[in-house]
Parts: structure tokens; C-alpha cells; sequence
């Protein structure tokens, strides 16, 4: 395979200090074997493919999932679980010189009908995700951010909407004291646990007829008089349509016209162990919403239901031993940076994982051009838990034919190469350096 980072990166070493794994046991699927003929496979076993599976099989479609490794392995079973607004990395003004008004305001409607989609697959199918919170809270990093959040506010107050801001003094009383200068809390979204709500939707996937594989890596990827032919270390499946939802885990070549149009990410993330009430009183941090602050390079975090503090940035730009514990360190002394007094909570859980990112900016959901029944859906920019669930049930329909009564933005059916190829990784040093300069 043909990926930009060392093996270590996509092996289990990232991965084997992560909280989630310790909330749930992990669901036991089959691995592939012989020959298997479906309607549409899909290659990746997170929110875009377990959500795809789900509304094809209730759809009455026959269909296929191949995981390569073990259910929730990539990012879907290790972020910070915020269900929130997002998936591009361009603000809203940038979308629209971009790509026009009309794509931006379908874009926006999309993000809100991504987590409603999120919290009606919870309600419908009695997923318990341990959520919490009433949308997600901006911390102000600076007091130039803090001016910028206030612009907002009005902007959005000259629209019509309620914002809730919080002047620097206001934030104690409620419960986000750290080293912050005010705050602007968006009302939608809320936290959970990903892997409960990802098993969730999978017995759910199951139940109404979906086949679902682990260990199954799909090694080759032809196509034959209209057919598709997907082939494991086992078996084979022939399907007449193909989801590739592998985002950062991907791989260049599969299909080739991939390559080189993603840029996989580290993010790194800790738990702490559960917090007394006068720990929490004492560092005045006690609310339940999730926040993220305002930095380029930003940090996210939240009190959980069990009061466990999530807290995570990120990743480093290398993959090794060495370089795991490295940003695990830094990761530590921003925690004890933004919240001091907490320096003696001990971190019980570390990990890392990919995030994905497009040089467009924006997400990837859609046919793969030149490639008669081959689609994609890729690139969340860190916002995969709604966006990827969204993206799964667009592709659902995509696939069907359908007439889609969702909202799709043509923001999200373009995809351009980065440069540099394979390479392409050397972006990230001066990108970095130059986002943390503007911090």
C-alpha cells in the first residue's frame, strides 16, 4: 500500500491507549471470504461506510462492507467525539468567492442537516451515546480573537439569530474559567461517545441486512463489463457499484484517481481520570459543553458525562515511537498550559489518529470522475462525526439513483491534487509554521 506516512502511523501502536476502546467491547465481524456478489461494496468500516451500509440496507439494497482492520479502528473509533458544524476549513466568506452563494448556503444547510441526521439515527435506533451538551462553545485564545468572535456575534444578531456571547469576566459563572478572554457558543451540536454511536448504527446496518467484514482489506480493485471486482486475502466481491470511505486511512492507488487529491493528518488526544468536584471548582471548568478555541492549530476538549476531561490538538508531523511520545509531551504541557490547575490530574489515556483534509477545503462526496460507478467520500477536516454520517447517506442515494432530499453542495463534488505527489507531506512543516505564527 501506498500511503504518505511510515507504517507506524497506521498500525496499532497510535491507537492502543485509547479511551473509547475501554467504554464498549468491539462487535465481532466475519473476515471475506470466497466469492460474494452485492448490489454496492464499501471499503471502510467508519461513519461514511457504516452509515452508507445502513441506509442502502434499509433501502433493500444488497450490500457489502470491508473493513481492513477491526471495527472503529481508524478515526471513527478514536476523535473527540463532537457532533458539531463543519467539515470545511473555509470560512463562510471564502466558500462563497469560491464557489458562489447559493453552494455556501447549501453547504450551511448541510452541516445542520448533519447533525440532525446524527441525532435521528440515536433517537431511531435507541442508540445510548453518553451525549451531552447544547451546541459547541468558541474559547477566545486571545484578545484579538476575542474581538473577532464580537464581530460575529453582531453579524449574526443583524440576521436575526440569539448569539451567546461571553465577555471574559462572564465566564466563571458559567463554568469555562481557564485562560480564555470571552467565548461564542453556536446552539447545535452536541458531544458523544463515537464508538457506541458507530457499533450503533452498525447492529443497526446488520439488522436491516448488511453484510459487514473485518480484517478484509480489499487488495485489488477492477472493474469488468460493468462489474466491480473487489478482492481480499480471502475472497472476492462483485458488486455493480463501489463506496470508497477510507479518508485518512487511505491509500494512493485505490482507486488511482485518489491519488495525490487527500492529505492525511495526525491528531492527538488524552482522558484524564474522573475529576472530583472540588477539582473542578478549583480550576473553574465545570460545564458540560464541548469547546474548542480559536487558534489555527486549535485545541479541543470537554467534560464528559463520567467527568473525565477529553482534551486534544494536533498530531505530529512525523510517525514513530519516538514521535509519539514527543507530541504526547507537548500535548500534556498545552493541556497544563490552558488549564493549570490541573497540572497534577494525571492523563490515564493517550492516542492519535488521521484526520483528512482536501486542498479544496471542503469535504469530498460524490461519483469519482472518469470511473462509471465508483464514488467517494472523504476529507472532513476533523468533523467527520456528523459530515461523514452525512456523507454516507448522500452516497447511499447517490448510488441508488436517487433523487436526493438532502441538501448537496457542488462545493463537495470537486477534487484538486496537491502538489508534489506522493510528497506531498512537505507541505505540512511550513503550513504548520505559518499557522502558528498567526496564533
Amino acid at each position: 500500500m501506498r500511503r504518505i506516512f511510515s507504517d507506524y502511523a497506521y498500525g496499532p501502536a497510535p491507537r492502543e491507549n485509547c479511551w473509547w476502546d475501554e467504554t464498549m467491547a468491539a462487535p465481532l465481524w466475519p473476515q471475506q471470504t470466497g466469492e460474494l456478489h452485492v448490489d454496492v461494496a464499501v471499503i471502510g468500516g467508519g461513519f461514511t461506510g457504516v452509515s452508507a451500509a445502513l441506509h442502502l440496507a434499509e433501502s433493500g439494497t444488497s450490500v457489502a462492507v470491508l473493513e481492513a482492520e477491526t471495527p472503529g479502528w481508524g478515526a471513527s473509533g478514536r476523535n473527540g467525539g463532537f457532533c458539531c458544524l463543519g467539515g470545511t476549513m473555509l470560512s463562510g466568506s471564502a466558500m462563497q468567492r469560491k464557489y458562489g452563494q447559493e453552494a455556501t448556503e447549501t453547504y450551511a444547510a448541510g452541516e445542520l442537516a448533519s447533525i440532525e441526521l446524527v441525532r435521528s439515527l440515536l433517537e431511531r435506533h435507541g442508540i445510548e451515546a453518553d451525549t451531552h451538551s447544547k451546541g459547541e462553545t468558541r474559547m477566545a485564545h486571545s484578545p484579538r480573537a476575542m474581538t473577532a468572535l464580537r464581530r460575529e456575534a453582531d453579524q449574526i444578531a443583524a440576521a436575526g439569530g440569539t448569539p451567546q456571547l461571553l465577555e471574559q469576566e462572564e465566564l466563571a459563572k458559567h463554568g469555562m474559567s481557564g485562560t480564555f478572554f470571552g467565548a461564542l457558543t453556536t446552539p447545535v451540536g452536541f458531544g458523544l461517545n463515537p464508538r457506541k454511536y458507530l457499533f450503533g448504527i452498525a447492529r443497526a446496518a446488520e439488522s436491516a441486512g448488511a453484510m459487514l467484514f473485518q480484517s478484509s482489506p480489499v487488495t485489488k480493485l477492477t472493474a469488468t463489463s460493468g462489474t466491480h471486482v473487489l478482492t481480499t486475502p480471502r475472497g472476492r466481491v462483485r458488486a455493480k457499484k463501489v463506496i470508497i470511505a477510507t479518508n485518512g486511512y487511505s491509500w494512493d492507488g485505490l482507486p488511482k484517481w485518489l491519488s495525490g487529491r487527500y492529505l492525511p493528518a495526525q491528531s492527538t488526544v488524552m482522558v484524564t481520570r474522573p475529576l472530583s468536584e472540588d477539582e473542578l471548582q478549583a480550576q473553574g471548568w465545570f460545564s458540560d459543553q464541548m469547546a474548542y478555541d480559536t487558534r489555527n492549530l486549535l485545541h479541543y476538549f470537554r467534560l464528559m458525562p463520567d467527568r473525565r476531561f477529553l482534551f486534544g490538538m494536533r498530531g505530529g508531523l512525523f510517525a514513530s515511537p519516538r514521535a509519539e511520545a514527543s507530541i504526547r509531551r507537548l500535548l500534556r504541557s498545552h493541556f497544563e498550559a490552558l488549564f493549570p490547575d490541573w497540572r497534577e490530574v494525571e492523563g490515564t489515556h493517550f492516542w492519535s489518529g488521521m484526520v483528512c483534509m482536501s486542498r479544496n477545503l471542503v469535504p469530498f462526496v460524490g461519483p469519482i470522475p472518469d470511473s462509471p460507478g465508483l464514488f467517494a467520500g472523504l476529507c472532513y477536516h476533523g468533523n467527520g462525526v456528523a459530515m461523514g454520517s452525512y456523507a454516507g447517506r448522500l452516497l447511499a442515494d447517490l448510488t441508488q439513483d436517487k433523487i436526493l432530499d438532502l441538501p448537496y453542495s457542488p462545493a463537495l463534488q470537486g477534487m484538486s491534487r496537491f502538489p508534489f505527489g506522493r510528497a506531498r507531506r512537505i507541505l505540512m512543516p511550513p503550513s504548520y509554521a505559518v499557522l502558528g505564527l498567526m496564533d
